[in-house]
């Protein structure tokens, strides 16, 4: 069992939910989080003045996942949500981490089966 941690830009958040619906991956958590990378914040003008932010809105993205999914699922994230055919600066990352356990605490179910 896998915990995939994806960082993917907002605009692209229904794109990656459809391709994991064709893979059949249907359960994910979302949660609107801020940083910086590469992209190193943004400046903008408001009112007269220059503002320079350096955290930028992304959307992350848990899913837990069988190792049988695992690598479709990180294909579906990626093709989705990338920009263009080569990608650019910005497009986020993707995090695996193990998972020791997973209980479904609807029925007791552990293990690979709880997913």
């Amino acid at each position: 069992m896998k915990l995939i941690i994806a960082i993917i830009q907002p605009n692209k958040l229904e794109a990656v939910k459809e391709a994991l619906a064709q893979v059949e991956v249907f359960r994910l958590t979302v949660m609107d989080v801020q940083g910086f990378g590469r992209q190193k914040g943004y400046t903008e003008i408001y009112r007269g003045r220059e503002f320079t932010g350096n955290l930028l809105r992304k959307v992350e993205l848990q899913i837990a996942v069988n190792d049988d999914f695992l690598e479709k699922t990180m294909n579906a994230i990626i093709e989705a949500g990338r920009s263009g055919e080569n990608g650019k600066v910005g497009d986020g990352k993707i995090f695996v981490l193990p998972i020791d356990d997973c209980i479904r605490i609807r029925t007791g179910e552990r293990g690979p089966e709880a997913i």
